[in-house]
């Protein structure tokens, strides 16, 4: 069972929710895709940590074969080549390493080089694996660190994919393979927005999501409308409350230092599984 954990914006509890659905499950995976800013590790503070490159395959010209066809940089969907002063030129921030323009160039004037532009760290807290993603500082694309941080999930167990914020093609690449989302939401207008732009992502995919309202206050709460509204299941609650925050802050894990809220994770954990099971039973039943 992978759970994807999302959220439209960062500081919504997405992180939070992920880690302590881990430590509930007792025996899991976290996995940390959000890797312009990991910070699972913080909270688990894993031991036995190993850690493995990550690296993408960058162009570099061959410039005596180039004749100036400009088929590569015709090729090139991301405006990584460019013909200026009668030469070709790389941008090698803005490549996405997809070999194109290898493949088009019919004076064969291009070969690889690898490049690291991450690393990926694994390491044990108690009976949780946890897996985290870390993109370089600089680089603009971080889907390989992804890639890399999902291919480690095993097809059996239980697995929670803390997600990049929004609605990027980082955060399309970390729900790819998973099995169900769950939508993090603040009891906002603000927070209505966020959720509107990550429900039209897992609807996109076609995944089974349901939505955990964050931060509750009393009165109208603009998200769970939304939700009601859009025949969304809500699968739980998280009160909005100052302890909640600190224990946060202080790199605490909420069901490891709360009774109250050890259920009440424990609790999101069996809906989940239940939703999961619900909707598996719905697919074999269509085929």
């Amino acid at each position: 069972m992978k759970i994807a954990v999302l959220s439209g914006k960062g500081g919504s509890g997405k992180t939070m929710v992920a880690v302590n659905l881990a430590v509930a499950a007792q025996r899991a995976i976290y996995a940390d895709c959000d890797v312009e800013a990991p910070n699972g590790h913080l909270f688990f503070k894993p031991s036995r940590v190993l850690t493995t490159s990550v690296t993408v395959q960058i162009p570099q010209l061959i410039r005596e074969r180039c004749t100036g066809c400009r088929k590569c940089v015709s090729f090139c969907r991301f405006n990584a080549l460019a013909y200026i002063n009668q030469q070709v030129m790389i941008f090698e921030d803005i490549c996405h390493a997809c070999g194109g323009c290898v493949l088009v160039c019919p004076e064969e004037a291009f070969h690889e080089t690898t490049r690291e532009i991450g690393k990926v760290t694994v390491g044990a807290a108690g009976s949780i694996r946890v897996i985290s993603g870390d993109l370089n500082p600089g680089e603009s694309e971080g889907i390989p660190v992804i890639r890399s941080v999902i291919n480690q999930l095993p097809g059996q167990g239980k697995a929670f994919i803390d997600s990049p914020p929004g609605t990027s093609c980082s955060v399309m690449e970390s729900v790819r393979q998973a099995d169900y989302c769950l939508l993090v939401a603040e009891s906002t207008v603000f927070g209505l927005h966020n959720l509107m732009m990550v429900h039209e992502l897992v609807q996109l995919f076609q995944k089974p999501h349901g939505i955990l309202l964050n931060k509750c206050l009393e009165g109208e709460n603009p998200s769970e409308t939304y939700a009601r509204e859009q025949h969304i299941p809500i699968v739980g609650r998280i009160p909005y409350d100052t302890s909640i925050g600190r224990l946060n802050a202080q790199g605490k894990i909420l069901a490891q230092e709360d009774r109250n809220l050890e259920k009440l994770f424990a609790v999101l954990l069996e809906r989940l599984e239940e939703e999961v099971s619900r909707h598996e039973t719905v697919v074999g039943s269509q085929r």
